[in-house]
């Protein structure tokens, strides 16, 4: 509740390595319902006992045990870091899990009763029980003599594996029938992205596809580095990364607590330098400007799918390309600040009796000295959740793209 007051999405408090490995081996009783959550709405999004047919994808709910929704997420809204006032960000951050933020905070009964509107817009109760996840046993005896083993699917190769963990940071898909390619990034730090880039941009150019989307909704951030080098491919002007980018001093007193300390230390002295007014500045992110790169550098349409979870090094390329003619950012806020953030040196305390890991940022950034403060980017066409959407299974975020792009044909 301290660290939220300070209104910076990186800086962050979380369990320690011993808590988490100790929690890892149990199975704890769990709040039984996935739920989405945007300004005071609650809704059921899946859910893990089976035998739970009532509450079905896109039931809205009104209370939990008692409590108005609007009193539950204002409250675990307290224990979420966002960037200034963005209160989108938390309501992602709560839908992405919102099991464990329930227990943590409020605890669990083995029965809960649930509050929620049926199907002609009345509000009616239901008690479900906890959700008690079981471990999973490939051997079913079938008498006191006998056992016989289940099949077990063959196990994946090292090469199988790689590849899924990759189309899970990154893909491409190109649309035929409307002109358009479809990159998903779900982050800037992993997945050989420099040479998905290059590939990409480069069918994209071979191909002559006119429309380009962008989904940046599972994009939590990253290198800055790989964030410019995907803007340079879409920027129409030179940019470079902020205004000001400020440290108070690069001094690490406690350095025994802090990993990696002498790595952050090096960098510090690398590419900071102490001005007139006593900050360390990293003048190389004040003063350098990117240019447009010249090789396949896409200049079609570009749609941005935006979210609240959009945050850090993804929010600083959406907000580069914000107001540029071919650009149309859609969805819902970013989490991440479009005034500035805290995205360049993060290391990690760990405390000494409790050892729970402390996120504290080295750099202030801010981006755009005339942006205004305090929010994240406001999406050019905003596409808020459905529960109706939920219900049908409809991304309609991303059908709203596709209607544009048909429109403009």
């Amino acid at each position: 509740m301290i660290v939220n007051k300070i209104k910076c999405g990186h800086t962050s408090v979380r369990f320690s390595q011993q808590f988490t490995a100790l929690s890892d081996k149990h199975r704890y009783p769990q709040f039984p319902l996935a739920i989405k959550t945007w300004g005071d709405n609650m809704v059921v999004l899946g859910r893990y006992n089976i035998e739970d047919s009532v509450l079905k994808p896109g039931t809205v709910l009104t209370s939990i045990n008692g409590r108005k929704n609007k009193e539950i997420i204002e409250t675990m809204f307290q224990y979420v870091s966002t960037d200034g006032n963005s209160n989108n960000h938390k309501s992602q951050v709560l839908s992405n899990n919102f099991t464990a933020w329930y227990k943590t905070i409020f605890g669990i009964d083995s029965v809960l009763q649930i509050g929620y509107i049926d199907s002609t817009l009345q509000e009616q109760f239901i008690n479900i029980k906890a959700y008690t996840p079981k471990i999973d046993t490939t051997k079913k005896k079938t008498d006191s003599t006998k056992t016989i083993v289940k099949s077990v699917p063959k196990k994946p190769s090292k090469k199988q594996v790689t590849a899924a963990k990759i189309l899970g940071y990154r893909s491409m898909n190109i649309d035929t029938s409307l002109n358009t390619a479809f990159i998903r990034l779900t982050t800037f730090s992993k997945g050989n992205l420099r040479r998905f880039f290059r590939q990409s941009f480069k069918t994209i150019h071979e191909k002559q596809i006119k429309n380009l989307v962008i989904d940046l909704r599972e994009n939590g951030g990253g290198s800055v580095e790989t964030s410019t080098l995907l803007t340079r491919y879409l920027k129409d002007t030179s940019y470079k990364i902020g205004d000001t980018v400020v440290a108070i001093n690069r001094k690490f007193q406690h350095k025994k607590n802090i990993q990696n300390w002498l790595q952050y230390w090096l960098l510090m002295h690398f590419d900071g330098r102490k001005m007139k007014d006593g900050l360390i500045h990293n003048r190389s992110c004040e003063t350098r400007y990117f240019k447009p790169k010249k090789r396949h550098h896409f200049n079609g349409n570009i749609f941005i799918v935006q979210g609240g979870y959009t945050f850090s090094a993804a929010t600083m390329f959406a907000s580069s390309l914000k107001g540029q003619k071919n650009v149309t950012i859609v969805g819902e806020e970013s989490g991440g600040g479009f005034y500035g953030n805290t995205a360049m040196r993060l290391p990690t305390i760990v405390l000494p009796n409790t050892k729970l890991k402390v996120g504290l940022p080295m750099y202030r950034l801010v981006m755009n000295k005339n942006r205004p403060k305090g929010r994240g980017i406001i999406p050019d066409i905003e596409v808020p959740p459905s529960s109706n959407a939920i219900k049908k299974g409809i991304d309609i975020k991303m059908q709203t793209v596709r209607d544009l792009i048909k429109k403009g044909q």
